[in-house]
C-alpha cells in the first residue's frame, strides 16, 4: 500500500474513551415501556452488576449544541446505568452520526458461539458461579451448555455453529452415530427447522443401526403401526417443506429489502425527527420493524 492511499485512511472513530454525563445523551430511538419486564434486560442489568460494562456505549457529538451528544448504540445499556443510580459512563465517540451500522444490526449470538464464550472465560480463571450470575443462569445451566457439544461430531458443529439450535437439539443428536448425526444436520439445514419437535420426529424414524449404544429411538407406549405412519408423516412434511422453500425464499427476500429500507430511512435524522415529532405513533412499530433479527418464532430461533 502506498503512503499516499495510508494516509487517505481516517479513523471512524476518535481514539480513546469519553466520559461523559448520562443526562447529555440523547437516545436517536424510542425503547419500548415494557422494556424493563423483559429478560434481556435483565440479564445485561445483572451483567453490568457483575462485571460492569464491557463493551460502552457508541455516541456522536451533535454539531449543532456542544457538550450534546447523540446515543446510537447501547440504549438498554444506558437505561440500566440510569437505573442503578449512574450520573455518568464511558463512550466511544463516532464521528458517523448514522446509527443503522451498529450493533442491532449484528448477528446474536448461536448457542455454540455462547458455548465458546463461555468455555474462554472458563479458561481464563472466571468461577462458574460468576458466570451464572453475570448471564442470570444457574451454575447447571452453564455445566450444560460447557457439555452441549460432548458426543457431536466435529462436521455437525461446523455445520450449526452459526444456527440458532436449542440446546436440547444437541442432546438427541447425541444418541445418533456420527454419519447419522451429519445426516439430520444436513435435513435441518436444508429446511431451516431447527426445533426439538422436528428433531424428535427424525430421531423417531431412526433406524436402531444409526444408533449409539443404548440409546432408543422408538416413544414408549408406541405400536409399531404408529410408528410407521409417523416415518410416512414425516417423510410427507420433508417433501411439502421442500416444495414451499423457493417461494418463502422469494418472499423472505422481499421482506429483507424493505426491512433494509425502512431502516436506512430510520437513519436519517430529519426522517427520525420527522416520525418522533408529527407521526409518534408509527415509530416504535417501524423500529421494531427494522430491528428484525429473524423470521422465525422466538422459540424456534434461540
Amino acid at each position: 500500500m502506498s503512503e499516499r492511499r495510508r494516509q487517505s485512511v481516517s479513523l471512524g472513530f476518535e481514539p480513546g474513551i469519553v466520559v461523559v454525563p448520562i443526562a447529555s445523551l440523547m437516545p436517536v430511538k424510542i425503547l419500548r415501556p415494557t422494556l424493563r419486564a423483559s429478560l434481556a434486560y435483565a440479564q445485561i442489568a445483572q451483567s453490568i452488576r457483575e462485571i460492569g460494562v464491557v463493551e460502552p456505549p457508541v455516541i456522536s457529538r451533535d454539531a449543532a449544541a456542544p457538550g450534546r451528544y447523540l446515543l446510537l448504540d447501547g440504549h438498554v445499556r444506558v437505561e440500566v446505568l440510569k437505573d442503578e443510580g449512574a450520573t455518568e459512563v464511558e463512550c466511544i465517540v463516532s464521528k458517523d452520526d448514522e446509527a443503522y451500522t451498529y450493533n442491532r444490526h449484528l448477528n446474536r449470538l448461536t448457542p455454540v458461539m455462547a458455548r465458546a464464550m463461555i468455555v474462554r472465560t472458563i479458561e481464563r480463571g472466571v468461577p462458574q458461579e460468576k458466570i451464572a450470575a453475570a448471564l442470570r443462569m444457574d451454575v447447571v445451566s452453564i455445566q450444560r451448555r460447557v457439555k452441549m457439544l460432548d458426543g457431536i461430531c466435529d462436521e455437525v458443529v461446523t455445520q450449526l455453529t452459526d444456527r440458532h439450535c436449542p440446546l436440547a437439539v444437541f442432546d438427541i443428536l447425541r444418541k445418533m452415530k456420527p454419519l447419522r448425526q451429519m445426516a439430520v444436520a444436513d435435513l435441518m439445514v436444508q429446511h431451516n427447522n431447527f426445533s426439538v419437535a422436528y428433531a424428535s420426529a427424525i430421531l423417531a424414524g431412526t433406524p436402531q443401526a444409526d444408533l449409539v449404544s443404548g440409546a432408543k429411538s422408538k416413544p414408549k407406549g408406541v405400536s409399531p403401526a404408529a410408528m410407521a405412519r409417523m416415518e410416512r408423516e414425516l417423510e410427507n412434511l420433508q417433501m411439502s417443506m421442500g416444495a414451499i422453500q423457493d417461494s418463502f425464499s422469494r418472499d423472505n427476500l422481499h421482506l429483507t429489502v424493505a426491512k433494509g429500507y425502512l431502516a436506512k430511512l430510520l437513519a436519517n435524522r430529519q426522517v427520525h425527527h420527522f416520525l418522533a415529532t408529527r407521526h409518534p405513533e408509527l415509530l416504535e412499530p417501524f423500529q421494531a420493524i427494522a430491528e428484525v433479527t429473524s423470521t422465525l418464532p422466538e422459540g424456534e430461533a434461540a
